[in-house]
């Protein structure tokens, strides 16, 4: 019979072994006993039978034969009855004992059933997790834009980042020194469509309004900091074949994302880090700790975005700021913070 396997509820088998040739048992003992007291009974009538009765030869020979039969018949019935009690119990250990296996076997199989049971609803809860964080994102994109239309500058209009106040001269009295050079006039403002554009950089060389969008940006300097970079760290992940377009992040809410502008972290904001693949995410962390290069350009573009967004989260909408986090640069973002920790 095969090894048993240990039964999966940590709970003893009810289960008996089987009775080996060498095992006297108890229906031998009494087969024995009654042999015993058959053979001293057959003794003392042996002993007390009349001797020297005449008989002749053939009532003699057959009287023998009589006698032998009924002293040898009781022991081999008494033998026999005692040899199927052995038999009948040895199948009944066998029984038990082939029952506790089924049972092991049953057990086992309900375990591992359940068990596959619970991951399949497991998959299944996270499957609806995800798709309820993708419905609230959604209804909130639908609300801003119902809002947008109605209380807001539109976005081919409206400036992208809000300037800095200039700081107030030390000596109000200065006067302005005259070098001959004439003063570059401040150029026109970067919208928030050509911003969110340029952030998604052009999707192939035919797009003219996203090289157009490009450009501009590239003109506001900060804006131009914040490119470069990101342009940068997609060229790097590129070459480990981590493609910004093959990644579905979970949208995190405008909200959270206006929380983070304003110097909030922690696991309040954690969802911004919404990537999920995880061969993106170990190929990217080898990258961090393999290569140098990689490291600073990564924490470059993490330091121009969280500033450059910050800039962009005052004037803009709950739209377009998801409009934004959908770019390939807030991709980019959204897996760099994840790895680095930044929403931690």
């Amino acid at each position: 019979m095969a090894t048993e396997k240990p039964d999966p509820l940590n709970r003893p088998l009810d289960q008996a072994p089987p009775v080996t040739g060498g095992v006297i048992g108890r229906g031998e003992i009494i087969a024995a006993v009654l042999s015993l007291i058959w053979l001293a009974l057959v003794i003392g009538i042996w002993a007390l039978a009349p001797v020297g009765s005449e008989t002749d030869s053939s009532t003699g020979a057959l009287g023998l034969v009589f006698a032998l039969v009924g002293i040898f018949l009781p022991f081999a019935m008494i033998w026999i009855a005692a040899l199927t009690a052995r038999s009948a119990r040895e199948m009944r250990a066998e029984a038990q004992s082939l029952r506790a296996s089924v049972d092991a076997m049953r057990q086992a199989w309900v375990t591992e059933a359940r068990a596959r049971r619970d991951g399949a609803q497991d998959k299944k809860l996270d499957e609806l997790l995800q798709s309820t964080r993708q419905t609230e994102a959604t209804i909130a994109t639908l609300m801003a834009r119902g809002e947008g239309q109605l209380l807001e500058a539109h976005a081919d209009t409206k400036m992208a980042l809000i300037s800095p106040t200039p700081a107030r001269p030390l000596y109000e009295e200065q006067p302005t020194l005259e070098l001959g050079a004439p003063v570059d006039p401040v150029g026109t403002p970067v919208t928030v469509s050509d911003f969110v554009r340029a952030l998604n950089f052009p999707d192939t060389a035919d797009d003219r309004e996203g090289f157009r969008a490009l450009r501009r940006a590239l003109e506001d300097r900060m804006m131009a900091k914040l490119i470069r970079s990101a342009q940068d760290v997609l060229n790097l992940m590129s070459q480990d074949g981590i493609y910004m377009d093959d990644l579905k992040p979970d949208r995190a809410r405008p909200e959270l994302w206006r929380r983070f502008a304003k110097g909030e972290r922690g696991r309040e904001v954690a969802a911004l880090g919404g990537v999920r693949d995880r061969s993106s995410l170990a190929l990217t962390a080898a990258r961090m700790r393999n290569d140098t290069v990689f490291r600073d350009a990564a924490h470059h573009f993490l330091r121009q975005f969280d500033k450059t967004f910050a800039g962009f989260e005052p004037n803009a909408s709950d739209l377009e700021i998801s409009e934004l986090s959908d770019t390939r640069s807030a991709r980019a973002f959204m897996l760099l913070g994840r790895v680095t920790g930044t929403f931690d």
